[in-house]
């Protein structure tokens, strides 16, 4: 329940959500509709937000600041990406947002950067978008469509979260960083301890944290299955801000220090050691130094898992007389312009390259498998987010992820290497006082009279949203996949070069749903008007792109039963029309199967009637009891077909 007492103070979320029109009395898992001040699209979601916005007539976003970021797809090896380019371009100038072109970076830290506010509302078509988290901002990552709304004028709906509070104490020691603290929360939690619950930090500690260490943080919060998380905004906050020219941003906001909380832990920086995650979960963690010596074969530098400064200068120094080790790909990836021109200034980038680095273009790059593939059967480490199967490019990769001094002692060493027995002294990175961002880069809404004269730009890979028919009244479903626990979105729908420039084109990139779990699925389904997919738990971890729900509705996906479910891919699948459904019976699971036959009579009337329903499996007729647990206002999304059929209404 939470602090629900009025004796006891209120925590930083509470306060942020009362001031954007929530009762927090609700109880916990109730929805509740949050007011959206700022909302951020990147390229491969944003082409999906536009397109609905252009079906919905939109004139101009209704959000204080929208804001579009070109920075997954930028491979253009052939029309599809650059003509996607265009046509978001064009649509920023059609609906009023700002626009950040190729080169200038990872949403995340740009917008933390030139746009992130204090005590604002932040909802983003992108998983991290809580990221900006940590500097004092709300921040939501849902399925484009919500964006969309949002972007109309329209709350967000979320489940009311629970609170954790994580309060740090002490402080870091030597080659220790920021991304072994959140390592550390996913070592003893795993990829599902933070469902339904805002993590909300605090304590001494946050002294010995900058903004961008905050922001690696809260980024991988998401990995933890957390609605958000947040940081106080405090003179850390101010430094930051004032930094980048937009001192007059900041505010103070922090919880009151009798605030009650859901869930409380304490972690003690000083006690930290380097850690890893193996592949292929962010959960599978353990110390560095339990698996030196292994061979690697690339290390990786970038994302907005670790887009700061110091994550590449400390990297830079470390390399600064050494080289890295014959056969080892060390690749940099700048997470923006502005940070480029940082290590171009102060040499770091001359001391990267004469050390043998690749540097690569400002962007997501391999952390979306845009490249940077590495070899089969070779280890990889990586500063990304994220190491689900397959997600680097190769089918058979082997991921590991870590901090910046891990990868780039083991980049010099050859073999995964523990930093601190490198033998040098950890370097001391001062932070930047004063921006070199150009920020005329950032193309500026047009107004509102001369965005009326503005046509969309749309490619030929560009194609109509398809129609989405309303809920039968009886469902007979196959089962056409059973799959376990923690299936990720990139396992449903998967990224990388292959894949995502088909963003636009919902027909194309259905071909390609579940092959990394199972290649004939696709195949399966093209006899079939309507099937079920059964599921573990945690089902749909992972990105918030909602192709993972779309297209598999496309093929005629009507149903999913799983033993949970990650929130964000739980609402796509609400969103595109598509049952969520949970075991009354845990058993259930087990006694379901592929090609078997669900069905449910009277599907829309049993919606009605409360959060279960009953269903049948033809071939034996065994009884179930599922859970769907949805809101009025979701039931009435599955039973319409889904928000565009509502939105248009």
């Amino acid at each position: 329940m939470g602090q629900r007492l009025p004796s006891v103070g209120k925590s930083l979320t509470y306060k942020l959500l009362e001031s954007h029109g929530v009762d927090t009395d609700a109880e916990a898992g109730e929805e509740v509709a949050v007011e959206i001040d700022q909302t951020l699209t990147q390229d491969a979601t944003g082409t999906l937000v536009m397109l609905y916005l252009d079906a919905m007539g939109l004139d101009r976003t209704r959000a204080e600041r929208s804001v579009q970021y070109v920075d997954h797809n930028l491979i253009q090896a052939d029309f599809k990406n650059p003509d996607d380019h265009l046509f978001l371009e064009s649509a920023c100038k059609k609906f009023g947002f700002y626009f950040s072109p190729p080169g200038n970076g990872v949403s995340h830290p740009v917008h933390m950067q030139r746009f992130g506010k204090p005590g604002k509302t932040l909802l983003g078509s992108d998983s991290h978008t809580p990221a900006a988290g940590s500097v004092g901002m709300l921040a939501f990552g849902a399925g484009g469509i919500e964006v969309a709304a949002a972007i109309a004028g329209q709350p967000f709906y979320v489940p009311m979260p629970k609170v954790w509070n994580v309060r740090l104490v002490s402080e870091l020691p030597d080659w220790v960083s920021a991304k072994d603290v959140i390592l550390e929360l996913l070592r003893r939690h795993d990829v599902d301890g933070g469902l339904g619950y805002v993590i909300e930090y605090s304590g001494p500690g946050l002294n010995h944290l900058s903004a961008m260490d905050r922001h690696v943080i809260a980024n991988m919060g998401t990995e933890l299955g957390a609605t958000t998380s947040i940081f106080p905004s405090d003179d850390e906050t101010r430094r930051f801000l004032k930094s980048e020219g937009r001192e007059n941003d900041w505010q103070e906001f922090a919880a009151d220090e009798d605030a009650g909380y859901d869930r409380e832990e304490e972690l003690d920086l000083a006690a930290l050691v380097p850690l890893i995650a193996k592949p292929s979960s962010p959960g599978n963690v353990v110390p560095v130094e339990e698996i030196a010596g292994e061979d690697i074969y690339q290390a990786y530098i970038g994302s907005s898992a670790n887009p700061g400064y110091r994550d590449f200068a400390v990297a830079a120094r470390m390399l600064e007389g050494r080289s890295v080790a014959d056969g080892i790909s060390l690749d940099i990836n700048p997470t923006s312009r502005q940070l480029l021109a940082l290590l171009i200034e102060d040499k770091s980038l001359e001391a990267l390259i004469a050390g043998g680095a690749r540097l690569h273009q400002a962007g997501c790059n391999g952390c979306i498998g845009m490249g940077q593939a590495p070899a089969s059967g070779r280890r990889s480490l990586r500063t990304v987010p994220r190491n689900f199967p397959g997600r680097s490019g190769t089918r058979e990769d082997e991921v590991y992820l870590c901090s910046p001094e891990t990868a780039a002692a083991s980049a010099i060493k050859g073999v995964i290497t523990d930093p601190r027995t490198l033998g040098i002294d950890y370097p001391e990175i001062p932070l930047p006082d004063l921006s070199t961002a150009n920020i005329s880069l950032l193309e500026e809404p047009l107004s509102a009279v001369e965005a009326k004269k503005i046509e969309l730009v749309r490619g030929p890979n560009i194609k109509r949203l398809p129609k989405l028919k309303p809920l039968p009244d009886k469902l007979e479903l196959p089962i056409l996949l059973k799959v376990g626990d923690d299936i990720t979105t990139d396992e449903i729908m998967p990224a990388g070069t292959r894949v995502l420039p088909f963003r636009s084109n919902i027909p194309k990139i259905s071909e390609f749903v579940f092959d990394v779990v199972d290649e004939d699925y696709v195949e399966r389904t093209s006899g079939h008007d309507a099937h079920a997919v059964i599921a573990g738990k945690n089902y749909g971890q992972g990105s918030s792109r909602e192709h993972a729900a779309l297209a598999p509705r496309y093929l005629g996906l009507r149903a999913v039963l799983a033993k949970s479910f990650a929130r964000i891919h739980r609402q796509n699948l609400i969103n595109f029309g598509i049952l969520p459904l949970t075991y009354e019976d845990p058993d259930d699971y087990d006694a379901l199967e592929s090609d078997q036959t669900l069905v449910i009579d009277d599907a829309a009337k049993q919606l009605s009637d409360g959060s279960t329903l009953t269903a049948h499996i033809a071939e034996t007729d065994r009884e179930l009891t599922l859970r769907h647990d949805m809101s009025a206002r979701q039931r009435k999304l599955v039973v319409d077909g889904g928000l565009l059929n509502v939105l248009g209404q």
